[in-house]
């Protein structure tokens, strides 16, 4: 068979081709979903873990099964991704509500990874079984999987705006999106008063939900910027560490300044960064005051213990601390989402539309799917009730029939052509029947019992209760109203059953200044032998030995100690270094590399 060969532009194919790519990235791996909040491997993991009956009262299941059996019906992106997903859903220092209850080691707020799938287990939380993926057969829509073996939810039903509880974090092509987490009990009391009031202010929005509350704790410090970042759906937020102080009891205690809570964005190597940072600051001085450091944290809590000098500058320490380390940082904030099938910056208010237009079209489908099983329900119950009132005749079919067409030929039309009553005086009665099919099925189907009285009277009990349910549905989806109601009652009793108190503490605060002790100007000499190693000398010292220092350091310049030192390498790169990060020493002092000094190589 001949080969087809296309002739196409190079340019124009790869152009197509890598926006046919970055389109895939945006809106199928990278940037959650404004309805649900979720990335489709999030959205996956949680629906293989329900589809593998993993609720929060089962056994766990081996990790390495969700992610195999996630990884060969949904998503066949590789089991690295898949895993990862598993583990920080289970992260209670990362996600505002964990939607996966691990068992094993699931990683920590220090940087330690978690161990290998074959050695953990997981199951679902009762908050992802209750609020993520409850209703989901009588909700969502499916759609077919990567191959078309299965069926899977476009999206989850889920009951809470996920994209403010949880936040999210993704790097798509071209774009990214950061959105903080959020207090579930605000959340749900500004979703209320969003459905009571949907033209409110963003300041009456805000006396609900003042900002974000990150599951580390902390202080955000720049309360002022939050209305614009709600607004716009971009900004900075302020982060800082929350520091207490600890008087010693008796005299011969040291004051402690603890670190009781951290900033989210230190969460993993950040903590030991954060102290390698102290310790450089207690090394050269600038936290003199600080006599001792040791991280205490546990998984109680962070506890990072400062250990003061007598009568320490408490105020000073705490300004050097958000001013020179990661204690005080900022988080990105750009609240992009997949809207309408397309990716875009929500403000707060865009948010809120979209979850509630997913809640109400959740909602009536929900409803009209009760509605239905509800007639069918009543259709069956009217069946067996005026059957019960003729049983006499419907004993007669059933003994005259031949076989089960015959009797629900009968029961349906009146034909009694085929039916041989054995007493007559029936016939003309059964020539009236008109029950519908499902009445035709569920008398044939009848057992013996359900003629007892006590049964009967139960069975116009349903009948009743069942009357009541269709009103009640029928006005939930004919009235905005009814539904809202219905919306609002589901978010109370998530609220009363899984909201925690806020963690994070929102405030105007103080800018941290540390001004640097001013330093006293004297004159020094540089000194370098041929091999690199540098010093300072005093100008004293090399006064009393000039002969000898001129001749056994092949560069000598004399300099003030407030000076910078330019390098200039054969390559023709310049390098700056300043005199004061130079080590002083004595005549007979080694000295330092000039290469450890700066990037300076040594060229």
């Amino acid at each position: 068979m001949a080969e087809k060969i296309l002739t196409t532009e190079y340019s124009e194919e790869m152009q197509r081709s890598y926006l046919n790519y970055s389109m895939s990235v945006i809106t199928a791996r990278a940037i959650p979903d404004a309805r649900d909040g979720l990335k489709p491997v999030q959205r996956r993991v949680l629906y293989d873990m329900s589809e593998l009956r993993l609720g929060h009262d089962k056994p766990h299941r081996k990790s390495a099964r969700i992610v195999g059996d996630t990884m060969g019906k949904y998503h066949p992106h590789g089991d690295s991704s898949i895993y990862e997903t598993l583990v920080v859903m289970s992260q209670d220092f990362k996600k505002g509500m964990a939607l996966v209850d691990g068992h094993g080691n699931f990683g920590s707020i220090e940087g330690d990874g978690a161990a290998a799938m074959r050695y953990t287990e997981a199951r679902l939380k009762k908050f992802a079984e209750e609020v993520y993926l409850k209703d989901l057969d009588k909700t969502v829509q499916f759609v077919s999987n990567y191959d078309e073996s299965e069926k899977e939810p476009e999206v989850l039903p889920v009951r809470v705006p996920n994209l403010l509880i949880n936040g999210a974090e993704g790097i798509a092509v071209g774009m990214s999106t950061s959105i903080p987490t959020h207090n579930l009990g605000e959340v749900v009391d500004l979703v209320k008063a969003y459905i009571d009031r949907p033209d409110m202010s963003l300041e009456e929005m805000m006396e609900y939900m003042p900002g974000p509350d990150f599951p580390t704790g902390g202080i955000i410090a720049n309360k002022k910027d939050l209305p614009s970042i709600y607004e716009t759906g971009t900004g900075k937020i302020k982060l800082r560490g929350k520091i207490e102080v600890e008087l010693g009891r008796r005299k011969s205690d040291r004051d402690k300044l603890v670190i009781s809570e951290i900033p989210y964005t230190m969460i993993g190597a950040g903590i030991n960064k954060f102290l390698v940072d102290i310790a450089e600051l207690v090394e050269n001085k600038t936290l003199s005051d600080v006599v001792d450091i040791s991280n205490q944290s546990n998984k109680e809590g962070i506890r990072i213990v400062l250990e003061l000098k007598k009568d320490a500058d408490i105020e000073k320490i705490r300004n050097i601390l958000y001013k020179k380390t990661k204690l005080e940082d900022t988080f990105g904030v750009n609240m992009l989402a997949i809207a309408h099938g397309r990716p875009e910056t929500l403000n707060l208010r865009g948010i809120l539309e979209n979850y509630l237009e997913f809640q109400y079209e959740n909602t009536t489908r929900k409803y009209q799917a009760l509605l239905e099983k509800e007639l069918e329900k009543k259709e069956i119950r009217e069946g067996l009730i005026r059957a019960c009132d003729v049983i006499d005749l419907i004993i007669a079919i059933l003994r005259g029939s031949k076989n089960l067409k015959d009797a629900k030929a009968c029961l349906m039309t009146g034909d009694i052509s085929r039916i041989q009553f054995k007493h007559p005086g029936f016939e003309e009665d059964a020539k009236q029947l008109n029950f519908t099919e499902k009445q035709a099925n569920a008398i044939l189907e009848m057992r013996l019992y359900k003629l007892i009285g006590l049964e009967i009277l139960a069975l116009q009990k349903d009948y009743k209760e069942c009357l009541k349910k269709i009103a009640e549905y029928e006005k939930i989806l004919k009235s905005r109203d009814g539904m809202n109601r219905v919306i609002k009652e589901d978010l109370d009793h998530i609220k009363e059953e899984f909201a925690q108190p806020r963690k994070t503490l929102i405030e105007n605060g103080k800018e941290a200044v540390y001004e640097k002790s001013a330093v006293a100007v004297s004159e020094v000499v540089f000194v370098m032998d041929r091999f690199g190693y540098c010093k300072l000398l005093d100008r004293s010292t090399y006064d009393r030995n000039r002969e000898t220092v001129d001749t056994e350091y092949k560069y000598v310049i004399p300099c003030l100690n407030t000076d910078k030192l330019c390098v200039f390498t054969d390559t023709g790169n310049l390098h700056q270094i300043k005199l004061m990060d130079v080590p002083s020493g004595k005549l007979r002092d080694k000295g330092t590399p000039i290469d450890n000094l700066s990037k300076y190589d040594g060229s």
